[in-house]
């Protein structure tokens, strides 16, 4: 292993990539750090200190921006925009035939439609900016009860706001920009890797948090059964069924083409952490709706505030974990069936000769395909439910806050982006070393 790493800084090209991605992502983290125009940096993190982690509506976002939206700083909104976006078009796929027909058309065709990505996540980033400006002024956004967290912003008027909302903007604009240059011309996905950086530069703190609140034994426990649940999710995303597929031999001309045996790889998590997304952002609805029909001073709250006020914005409560979890599996199934249409699978596999042994192609191969992909989402969606879960039990059992490392979409994200980057890095070593990272 430490030869193969030697390998990777003894080739020019490779360690090039390396030290331009690093380098990509240390303006990243840097960038979380530094304070919009006319926010108190002072009282910010007075009120961080105080509340000890994001509050319920604002976690998901505050996770994957790496803590930089609690401290409303130049890059608060993280690659959140750029995430949403990117989930809206592929959806409107399904609802919109022009989206599908440039899907279909390859590299011109999805160039279009990055760029319409690009556009969304701007216009995005114009709407959250705003919303979340608005949150800060109102002292919402801590929910501590310092007075100096209704103070963060230190001038109201029309051009100061205007100026953070262009300034937090363009901040995902930077964002994105980093990303495709580190797909570009550093290793991996760019995106993929800076949620990865995001999400990992809380890890230390949620650790020590823990340590600090419920004792170093305890710490132990959570760091042990943290790496047994990492070897799970790492077999169950490694795992797949392999649907055998044979292609026939037919002559073009002087030369034989096909004859080989090849297979469909269905993976037990063809959804990755997307279901985790939409049933968090799901579940946040109400408590949004609730937070906006707060009762005035001296009056009563409605009875439908008050049920949803007590079951649905605690994450400890069992009727909060189940709806949680029939969401996730819900909308696993839901997200599977619009990325794998085995109806065009199978059209292609006949149009080229190819065919399911002991199964007729065409219609039959379809509902072949789609009998295998129902029942192999069955344990990926419950899967997808328990590691989701694994913060909400965390919260109730170790006291820990609801940005608990070892669970949700943090884990989920860390172990399939840290796989796929030490595949690519292998697959580059292989082409000039012949010899790999991995064995």
């Amino acid at each position: 292993m430490f030869n193969a790493i030697g390998r990777i800084f003894r080739t020019p090209d490779l360690r090039r990539k390396l030290g331009f991605t690093l380098g990509i992502v240390a303006l990243f983290r840097l960038g979380s750090f530094i304070p919009a125009p006319f926010v108190d940096f002072g009282n910010v993190q007075q009120c961080l200190a105080a509340s000890q982690g994001a509050s319920g509506l604002y976690e998901l976002v505050n996770l994957f921006s790496g803590g930089a939206l609690l401290q409303l700083s130049i890059f608060a909104l993280g690659i959140m925009p750029y995430i949403t976006a990117s989930i809206i078009v592929q959806l409107l796929r399904v609802v919109i035939p022009h989206f599908e027909t440039l899907y279909k058309e390859g590299q011109a065709g999805q160039s279009r439609l990055t760029q319409y990505t690009r556009y969304l996540t701007i216009a995005l980033g114009v709407l959250q900016s705003t919303t979340l400006i608005t949150v800060a002024r109102s002292g919402a956004l801590f929910p501590s009860g310092d007075p100096a967290c209704a103070q963060l912003i230190t001038n109201d008027a029309w051009y100061a706001i205007l100026l953070m909302v262009v300034t937090m903007t363009a901040g995902t604009g930077l964002i994105m920009w980093m990303g495709e240059l580190i797909t570009e011309r550093g290793i991996g996905n760019g995106m993929s890797l800076l949620i990865f950086t995001s999400i990992a530069a809380t890890f230390p703190g949620s650790l020590w948090a823990i340590g600090v609140a419920r004792g170093w034994d305890i710490f132990a426990l959570v760091l042990a059964v943290g790496l047994l649940i990492v070897v799970a999710v790492v077999f169950v995303e490694q795992s797949q069924r392999r649907i055998p597929v044979q292609y026939a031999k037919r002559m073009v001309g002087r030369r034989t083409y096909g004859g080989n045996n090849t297979y469909i790889p269905i993976k037990v998590n063809m959804a990755g952490v997307i279901p985790v997304i939409f049933a968090s952002s799901l579940l946040y609805l109400p408590a949004l709706i609730a937070q906006f029909n707060q009762p005035q001073a001296g009056e009563d709250p409605q009875p439908w505030v008050v049920w949803i006020t007590n079951y649905l914005t605690q994450g400890d409560h069992p009727l909060y974990m189940l709806i949680y979890f029939l969401l996730i599996v819900g909308f696993t199934y839901f997200y599977v069936a619009i990325t794998f249409n085995p109806d065009e699978v199978a059209e292609n596999m006949k149009k080229y000769g190819g065919f399911i042994p002991g199964i007729r192609a065409g219609r039959p191969t379809a509902e072949y395909l789609d009998y295998v992909l129902t029942r192999v989402t069955l344990p990926g969606s419950l899967y997808l439910g328990l590691v989701a879960l694994i913060p909400l039990i965390a919260l109730g059992l170790v006291g820990a806050n609801a940005n608990f490392p070892f669970g949700g979409a943090s884990i989920l994200i860390i172990v399939g982006v840290g796989l796929e980057t030490v595949k690519q890095i292998d697959a580059q070593l292989q082409q000039r070393h012949y010899e790999g990272l991995l064995r």
